[in-house]
């Protein structure tokens, strides 16, 4: 089952995203193994990005192995706190 995260970063910007992207995803623009879905934009209170992989293993793979330690690592001009993070079951995903 696919397996959706959204990451709330309050105060981040367009600027902090691009870095981050550029560090956690493969470069030219691709998606990391297993994520099937990608969006980004500023919110209210800072950026949202939401995320769909095909499922929650290949989210915890992508999380443990790429994303958390890169991000604890230090990326510069990323984000520079950790998000507010949920995370569900996808039922359907259409483009």
């Amino acid at each position: 089952m696919a397996y959706g995260v959204v990451h709330q970063f309050p105060g981040g910007t367009r600027e902090q995203y691009e870095a981050s992207i550029a560090a956690v995803h493969p470069s030219g623009g691709g998606l990391p193994d297993g994520q099937i879905y990608h969006a980004g934009g500023p919110s209210a209170d800072g950026w949202t990005i939401i995320a769909v992989h095909e499922s929650k293993e290949s989210w915890e793979r992508f999380r443990d192995g790429t994303l958390m330690p890169r991000m604890q690592a230090g990326i510069a001009g990323g984000f520079q706190s950790p998000p507010t993070e949920s995370t569900f079951d996808v039922y359907k995903v259409m483009s």
